[in-house]
């Protein structure tokens, strides 16, 4: 590698390890607080751990961004050893990770080049991927960062909720909403603004088995875009139920579209608030 690059983001991006290994991706923890203990994401406690906690204390997870000064201590020995730093940030919409970063970056003497993903889990990761490609090519940290920030709108992220339990225990709906979804029978279908930070929203309402919904919503979502960037696909899910994982990666295999299709579980910050058996499908266009 021509220049001393390495691409970072945080545990949230929810890429496989064949593909941390693959781009030379770095990540760094963020904090659960669970049962009044802290713990780092994906390092010492699992999505599954997170959902037999709370079901079985109906306790619900709080979770920490990566502050500043923990950025700081991370970079520094890269940086010291000639490297510059792309950061890829969960969405500010979502998270202080991004403005932690851009903190983090006033005293590192512009040797961190920071990324508002505007997404969350393998939207993000689809960008850090991006940023990796280039690092590898041996592209500069400055025309990485604004390189990627651009391909910010032509990234796609949506999920299936299965319930909005979390949702309201997390208080980001209300309890009338989630009673009402619930009777209906209604999955409702969040999809990420990502025009700006990242901001989320219910973009449709599906009814019936979550079976036939995840796949009337892959559908729905792959039909929308006509100029799909056909390299790589992620279904992404905080936990399996009456197999929709498979069902999911089968009928989007079935497709035709993607060269890739990977099939990540969600890390216990992203699984903490969307819920169990909640499922995405995340691609970029053209």
């Amino acid at each position: 590698m021509s220049n001393k690059v390495l691409v970072f983001s945080d545990s949230t991006i929810d890429l496989t390890p064949e593909l941390y290994e693959r781009y030379s991706i770095k990540t760094i923890p963020m904090h659960i607080n669970l049962g009044g203990k802290t713990y780092e994401d994906n390092v010492n406690i699992t999505t599954t751990e997170l959902f037999d906690h709370y079901y079985e204390t109906k306790e619900l997870p709080k979770t920490a961004a990566i502050n500043s000064e923990e950025l700081i201590d991370t970079f520094k020995p890269y940086i010291d050893d000639g490297y510059e730093i792309v950061y890829v940030s969960l969405g500010s919409a979502l998270s202080v990770s991004y403005r932690s970063s851009v903190l983090a970056a006033e005293e590192l003497d512009g040797k961190l080049h920071t990324i508002d993903s505007c997404s969350l889990s393998t939207g993000a990761g689809l960008l850090t991927i991006e940023a990796a490609i280039r690092a590898q090519q041996g592209m500069p940290a400055a025309q990485i960062a604004e390189e990627v920030r651009a391909l910010n709108q032509k990234n796609h992220a949506s999920f299936i909720l299965d319930t909005l339990e979390f949702m309201k225990a997390g208080g980001r709906c209300s309890a009338v909403a989630a009673f009402g979804a619930n009777l209906l029978g209604l999955k409702p279908c969040i999809g990420v603004d990502n025009s700006k930070n990242g901001a989320m929203g219910v973009t449709k309402k599906y009814r019936g088995k979550l079976t036939k919904v995840i796949t009337d919503y892959i559908d729905d979502t792959l039909a929308a875009y006509d100029n799909i960037k056909t390299d790589r696909v992620f279904v992404t899910y905080s936990s399996d139920k009456d197999g929709i994982v498979d069902l999911a990666v089968e009928h989007v295999k079935s497709k035709g579209i993607f060269k890739e299709v990977f099939c990540t579980r969600a890390s216990c910050t992203i699984s903490s608030h969307c819920g169990p058996a909640t499922l995405g499908v995340l691609f970029m266009t053209e």
